[in-house]
């Protein structure tokens, strides 16, 4: 039976890149590959044809000969092309997309394996007033840094990592198992394709120590609870020359003595006295940007709240200020004396019977009497 055209069994173009080759036979061989297709005869045929193909057009010596002679350029019994797969990527280097490992052959990876350094958190505690404000403060945070005897490489000064005789330096060693082999942190090296024969003394072959660090942070203004600060670079050292890892300042905004916050708007509960609710008069309220006058009408009642504009927090991601939200709460007089106490129940006589001056009192007591009236005992 005669051999379809390579290009065809792969479904690409004559020019097609290296690039675009890889992708279909990778599409090709999960689709056609006989551990998802058992017993299948027709789907065992096309991931050979399909594997043919790819090893053959890979190759640019075989690609060459296969574009001018067709498949009498490859074919060895016809006296073209060579016995084994030449160049290019590797079978291999197509399933470790697939499968994770590779494919044949020993050794494996593509040399010492470097790892990227971990990311770190700080928990900075700030003032509500330095939260709202925005400030720069300095912190000291515990981390790994590159040992500076050994230039991070862990081997003792004047000595090198030399390379791992278990894995040939790649830093994963393949197991087979049937039809497939499994690549593998190499045991020895732990990845890292090196040993150090004679360890730094200050790291004691780590590449690493542990090192207290000082930063400056500025803490933009409007920041609240939760919210982070992405310092790049500053987390621990990597591995092997590796990149350091981030460090994220989490912001911890402590309870305030007088104000609460919510959003972009502040909360103060405001204390006055019982003669001031009746009779109205100002008060000095504090904001973080200083004393204010409060007006209190007369009759204001506990719980009433006002709103002063702007006197909130700036959004950190921008936008309108929040205000400032004074509640009022009536204090009732305690620790009367006994001239005191006759006034003030005599101010009471003077207001009984007269509803006007206490509506929602009244309002309550003719709900309470109507609440009875339509009860049936």
């Amino acid at each position: 039976m005669a051999k379809r055209d390579f290009y065809e069994v792969l479904g690409v173009a004559k020019n097609v890149s290296e690039a675009e080759l890889k992708k279909a036979y990778r599409r090709l061989a999960m689709k056609h590959h006989p551990d998802r297709n058992p017993d299948n005869k027709e789907s065992e045929e096309k991931f050979k044809e399909a594997k043919e193909a790819f090893e053959t057009l890979n190759d640019p010596q075989k690609r060459a000969a296969y574009d001018q002679f067709g498949h009498a350029g490859v074919d060895p019994s016809m006296g073209g092309g060579g016995g084994g797969y030449g160049g290019g990527a590797s079978f291999s280097d197509i399933f470790s997309d697939i499968f994770g490992g590779g494919f044949g052959g020993g050794g494996g990876g593509s040399g010492p394996q470097t790892y990227r350094g971990a990311d770190l958190r700080y928990n900075l505690t700030l003032s509500l007033e330095d939260a709202v404000k925005g400030t720069t403060v300095k912190i000291r945070v515990p981390t790994l840094v590159k040992c500076e005897p050994c230039g991070g490489s862990g081997a003792k000064p004047g000595t090198s990592p030399e390379t791992c005789s278990t894995c040939a330096g790649h830093g994963q060693v393949r197991m087979q198992q049937g039809f497939f082999s499994v690549q593998q942190t190499c045991p020895d090296c732990r990845g890292s394709g090196q040993q150090i024969k004679h360890p730094c003394s200050s790291c004691h072959g780590q590449g690493r120590v542990q090192e207290n660090k000082t930063l400056s942070v500025k803490v933009p203004a409007g920041v609240d609870n939760g919210d982070r600060i992405r310092l790049s670079g500053e987390g621990e050292a990597g591995e092997n020359g590796g990149p350091p890892g981030d460090l994220y300042v989490q912001m911890v905004v402590k309870p305030h003595d007088i104000f609460e916050r919510h959003d972009n708007n502040l909360l103060c509960e405001v204390p006055i006295d019982m003669v001031t609710a009746t009779l109205g008069g100002e008060l000095d309220v504090p904001t973080l940007s200083g004393r204010v006058k409060l007006k209190i009408p007369p009759g204001s009642q506990s719980g009433k709240v006002f709103r002063l504009k702007g006197k909130g927090v700036k959004p950190v991601r921008g936008g309108a200020v929040g205000d400032l939200l004074c509640a009022i709460a009536v204090e009732i007089p305690v620790k009367l004396n006994g001239k005191q106490e006759e006034l003030l129940r005599e101010f009471g006589d003077s207001l009984k019977g007269n509803g006007k001056h206490s509506p929602k009192t009244a309002s309550w007591l003719g709900g309470v009497k109507k609440f009875f009236d339509d009860m049936k005992f």
